[in-house]
């Protein structure tokens, strides 16, 4: 995606600099963060000053296509979150592929949206980015996150666990892994 993703109601387009108050929200919101990293809001320091440069840098580099794009409403222009795609890299991840991500704010849970984002971005990844295999990982007790997975076609492939630093609560239970094959998805 060079630039904008027109889905049914939403725009993924970009993050600027502008946007810096909009994530600095969704990142440093509590309940968003309760899955992710060592569960803790991120302070705005951080995001302004370390995440979004380099969610800046990545428009940049190779691959073409990939990064965080921020999902507004296209009536409104209201900030959601972001959906991304990148090589897979993530903690537990070793079989390649591109890395679907997403993060919206709790006032956009349960509405769709992150089906709707996640569908168009694995539609994107195969048919303009010549994608082989789309993965996401979240944690087991993340339900919410695992059923977007799965409306987005993605199915579960194993649980795996992680030596964390600092584990949060339900890292007992491991993490889990979900991908779609680029001849799955033609079927």
């Amino acid at each position: 995606m060079e630039s904008r993703l027109d889905t049914a109601r939403m725009t993924l387009r970009r993050f600027t600099e502008a946007d810096a108050g909009d994530l600095a929200a969704l990142h440093g919101h509590p309940d968003v963060m309760r899955y992710i990293g060592d569960g803790r809001p991120v302070p705005r320091s951080v995001v302004v000053g370390r995440q979004l440069p380099r969610m800046l840098r990545e428009y940049g580099e190779p691959p073409r296509g990939h990064g965080c794009f921020a999902a507004v409403r296209r009536r409104s222009g209201a900030f959601l979150g972001w959906f991304s795609l990148r090589p897979a890299t993530s903690a537990g991840l070793s079989g390649g592929g591109t890395e679907l991500g997403y993060r919206l704010l709790p006032s956009a849970w349960g509405l769709g949206y992150a089906t709707e984002g996640a569908r168009a971005l694995v539609h994107h990844a195969f048919a303009e980015l010549g994608a082989d295999r789309i993965v996401a990982t979240t944690m087991t007790v993340n339900t919410a996150s695992r059923r977007v997975m799965e409306k987005a076609g993605l199915c579960l492939v194993r649980t795996f666990f992680e030596e964390w630093p600092d584990p949060i609560a339900g890292a007992e239970h491991g993490d889990v892994e979900y991908a779609l094959a680029r001849e799955r998805w033609r079927g």
